[in-house]
């Protein structure tokens, strides 16, 4: 029996200003992004705080879902060299675009 593994892992942590979608790949193409179903942030109760996006994966993975989580207040990507997230995209002026949100690291 073959075990055919996801194409794409999800894994939220919510915290009190933030919620961190973290995400682990196995093997992705760009077609694959047609049946990715990432956390919802309307029915995980997060649209109304930002959203770090952490993970390893190609730039195109990142753009869409970046462009999926624009409805939350806004979104930032983990950087481990800076042991924070970069906020990329805000609806909000008490977030700026290039704001380093500081986060432990536990990768």
């Amino acid at each position: 029996m073959v075990k055919i593994l996801p194409i794409i892992n999800f894994k939220v942590s919510e915290q009190k200003t933030y919620v961190v979608v973290e995400f682990e790949i196995n093997t992705i193409s760009p077609e694959d992004l047609k049946s990715i179903a990432p956390p919802d942030p309307v029915a995980g109760n997060f649209a109304h705080k930002g959203v770090i996006l952490s993970g390893r994966g190609p730039i195109w993975l990142y753009g869409f879902l970046i462009h999926y989580y624009h409805p939350t207040l806004w979104v930032a990507t983990f950087d481990p060299r800076l042991q924070g997230a970069v906020v990329v995209e805000s609806h909000t002026s008490d977030m700026k675009v290039g704001e380093v949100v500081s986060m432990e690291t536990t990768q």
